[in-house]
């Protein structure tokens, strides 16, 4: 039944990708912006009105990256003819191995036959026509988006209370409560903190690629930011657009590697030394839990599924935590459990106590003497 479960479980969030990626994510940004939303109601704004000041706020966050990237990122538009043909001539001293290559799929060919040769074919069509057929589904997924981030922050309340009440128990209703504080706490913990540590890693990204000389150091530096967010996978990728810009503008390997051996510097300290510190050991995960939800997040709903990956696995740490506890949480047997250690504590660590004294003889008043 559990396999089947897990079956059917799989089977649904890739079937529900359209609707269940854009909510899913926006529920991941609502908790983020939750401590921001909770600060505005704490002065007297209403929900409605908070969580319009955080969504216009997210937006602007988004115009800011865009700002950043286009300008840039047109220019090396631009350069795309150049950039390949200097590529072209940077690989052009790996002929050899690539040569050796092609003898080798010859050599399959002839043992195994033609069929063994993988051939691309080109489909019709101009990438025009793909945006404009995949344009009315990006824009249904955006304003999904937003309308999610939206109504989940105006209602976090309403939900917590609706789901409190289906609670048949007092104990179970103390529990799922620890979950939703957990939760909250943790996932905004984690990714505000994660945020601040990218915005580091991109505003030093961007310094160091200025004094190595590289061209457009902001582009690099926002983007090192933006995939940071997805472990190992954007650092690679970070790591992998470096190298092959420097084999399109340096001229020998010092400059290809120096910007790339940086980069791995600032992310490895950012990672192994400042991130720990700022959000402790309580939220410190097993990396390979982080690589394997990664990876299955990433393979159910693409990019956003990145985003999604290591939020999602917190939320499942929290509720494994209140399911399965290490120890009691109940609030009264914790009290008797402390209570009951510190007498043994105080009947150990006591001498031997005295014997009692014998209670004192009542002693008869005289009689009253007449005047």
């Amino acid at each position: 039944m559990l396999l089947l479960g897990a079956v059917a479980f799989i089977v649904a969030l890739q079937a529900g990708k359209v609707l269940l990626a854009p909510v899913c994510f926006a529920i991941v940004i609502g908790l983020m912006f939750g401590p921001v939303a909770d600060w505005l109601e704490g002065h007297g704004v209403r929900p409605a009105l908070s969580a319009a000041v955080v969504v216009v706020l997210f937006i602007g966050i988004l115009s800011v990256a865009v700002i950043l990237f286009a300008r840039p990122l047109s220019e090396w538009v631009a350069r795309a003819p150049e950039l390949w043909e200097r590529l072209r001539q940077q690989l052009m001293t790996m002929k050899g191995p690539l040569e050796a290559l092609a003898g080798f799929q010859e050599q399959l060919q002839s043992i195994f036959g033609k069929g063994t040769a993988v051939e691309v074919q080109v489909l019709d069509g101009g990438p025009v026509q793909d945006m404009a057929f995949m344009a009315p589904s990006v824009l249904a997924d955006v304003l999904l988006f937003f309308a999610s981030l939206y109504f989940f922050l105006a209602t976090r309340e309403q939900i917590r209370v609706s789901v409190l009440s289906l609670c048949v128990s007092r104990r179970i209703r103390w529990r799922v409560a620890h979950v939703f504080r957990d939760i909250e706490a943790q996932v905004s913990r984690f990714l505000l903190s994660a945020a601040c540590l990218n915005l580091g890693v991109g505003v030093a990204t961007s310094i160091a690629m200025w004094v190595l000389g590289m061209p457009s150091p902001l582009l690099w530096g926002a983007m090192a930011g933006l995939l940071n967010f997805i472990p190992y996978v954007g650092q690679a990728v970070m790591l992998a657009v470096l190298f092959m810009v420097g084999l399109g503008t340096e001229p020998n390997m010092v400059g290809v590697l120096l910007p790339v051996a940086v980069y791995a510097a600032i992310n490895l300290t950012a990672d192994q030394v400042v991130f720990p510190l700022l959000v402790g050991k309580a939220l410190t995960l097993n990396p390979l839990l982080i690589l394997l939800s990664i990876a299955f997040w990433i393979w159910m709903w693409g990019p956003v599924g990145g985003f999604v990956a290591v939020p999602s696995l917190l939320v499942l740490q929290s509720v494994v935590g209140h399911i399965l506890p290490g120890r009691s949480v109940s609030p009264r047997r914790i009290r008797r459990n402390v209570i009951r250690a510190a007498t043994q504590d105080a009947e150990i660590s006591a001498p031997n106590p005295p014997p009692p004294l014998p209670d004192p003889v009542p002693q008869h008043e005289p009689p009253a003497v007449a005047n």
